[in-house]
């Protein structure tokens, strides 16, 4: 089986990049890129096609819930998870997850006039809060954590049930 390497990437105003790689083939994936890593790489670009309609950018690849983007030995699912934008997505691969401003350590990414409050917690309870509770969560910003820390620890889930 093929090893996934992970590197967190500081850019500009402290937000989080990451690359994925497949060790046995050397290929790999962008996440939460920056326009110039598209020159700089010569790779795809890609976004769901809410966004693109939203702030009127074009793509390489329009995203849709469920697609899965592969590179190297692996796989990426794509998790549409509307709310911080209407094209958030999250992507997942085995038991990490990243999550862009869906989801930070201790909180949720800063509302912006694009943000939908409620669709933001309606994609969190329906889509991340079923991914196993040992899932690594990498977020756009500020230090990875998990979802059974956030479940504990976040403000967000106060007062919500407890989960086996």
């Amino acid at each position: 089986m093929a090893k996934l390497g992970i590197v967190k990437v500081k850019l500009d105003r402290e937000v989080n990049g990451y690359i994925l790689s497949c060790a046995s083939t050397k290929e790999a994936v962008v996440v939460d890129p920056k326009d110039e890593l598209k020159e700089l790489t010569g790779g795809q670009t890609a976004i769901h096609s809410a966004d693109a309609k939203q702030f009127l950018r074009s793509a390489d690849r329009y995203l849709l819930d469920g697609d899965e983007l592969e590179f190297g030995e692996f796989k990426l699912e794509v998790m549409h998870t509307p709310g911080h934008t209407p094209g958030s997505v999250c992507f997942v691969i085995a038991n990490h997850a990243f999550v862009g401003d869906t989801i930070l350590a201790g909180g949720i990414g800063k509302q912006t006039p694009e943000t939908d409050l409620r669709r933001q917690m309606m994609s969190i309870g329906t889509k991340l809060l079923r991914l196993p509770l040992t899932t690594a969560l990498y977020p756009g910003h500020g230090p990875a954590t998990s979802l059974q820390r956030e479940l504990a620890e976040n403000p967000i889930f106060r007062g919500a049930p407890a989960r086996a």
